[in-house]
């Protein structure tokens, strides 16, 4: 079995042939939210299942392809599906889009998904946006050797959302008359939702918002040296002191039907990132 390291180079030689067009952008989508892919142009697409050691999606509403394709001049790579620790995989293999990412000489990593809102201002079916994370996972996808060509053995995270790009989102959504807010974004390993005691202890300890990705794959992300922007889809309301059962379909049917405005705020980002990087 060929290491991890030599797995992801044997993937994106794999893609460099099928598809090599070099994407400057990854986007990553979360749940329900596949759909915010469709405006790019002259895609060639690949299933998971075709790539070389790729992992397959098993949870609902993830599609389980990539696209490569035009976006307002820039190339970009967008996953249609991710992997989370709760369906079994280690959190190495939950990076495997990432790292895929940096083997193709990507520079800026957008990253999608439905959370939980914390906040009591939150409403279902806005957009927040990531300004930092608590990884609450139990593990870390930077443990065991470090790849030195990769990244750094301890890289910083005290900017891991790029204050330029948060910046640029702002201003995208006010071009649009986007609701948008800013906030902390807890991950947890999942996939049992949170009890109320757990809703208030991550209310205390600073959280805006919670799920069950992200965290894992934006610190290979800084690792990489990847420019990361975060967005969160609320999809329910996480009261503890009036907590409401959340199921599956319910935020499935929430993140559907703010997946065109969280598209119109992709492209626009997209559309104004700076190119020449």
């Amino acid at each position: 079995m060929p290491d991890f390291k030599q797995r992801v180079e044997e993937a994106a030689a794999y893609i460099r042939e099928h598809c090599p067009s070099r994407p400057l952008v990854g986007l990553l989508t979360g749940t329900g939210l596949g759909s915010c892919v469709e405006a790019i142009e002259d895609a060639c697409c690949l299933e998971y299942d075709q790539i070389p050691h790729f992992p397959r999606s098993t949870v609902e509403s993830h599609r389980g392809r990539l696209l490569i394709g035009g976006l307002h001049g820039a190339t970009v790579i967008a996953f249609q599906g991710r992997f989370h620790l709760y369906e079994g995989y280690r959190a190495q293999d939950v990076t495997f889009p990432v790292r895929v990412l940096q083997a193709l000489g990507s520079r800026f990593l957008l990253v999608s998904n439905a959370a939980g809102g914390l906040n009591p201002r939150h409403r279902a079916g806005e957009i927040m946006l990531i300004s930092d994370h608590i990884n609450l996972t139990g593990t870390n996808p930077l443990v065991g050797p470090n790849v030195d060509e990769w990244g750094l053995r301890f890289p910083d995270m005290s900017r891991v959302y790029d204050r330029e790009l948060m910046e640029l989102g702002r201003t995208v959504a006010r071009s649009l008359d986007l609701p948008l807010s800013c906030g902390v974004y807890a991950g947890l390993k999942g996939p049992s939702l949170e009890t109320p005691a757990e809703l208030r202890f991550l209310r205390a300890i600073g959280a805006d918002a919670v799920g069950l990705s992200t965290v894992t794959e934006v610190i290979a992300a800084a690792h990489a040296g990847l420019r990361i922007m975060g967005l969160s889809v609320i999809t329910n309301i996480a009261d503890p002191d009036a907590p409401l059962p959340a199921t599956v379909e319910d935020i499935i049917a929430v993140a559907d039907e703010a997946a065109p405005r969280l598209k119109q705020l992709m492209v626009g980002i997209v559309e104004h990132l700076p190119t020449d990087e």
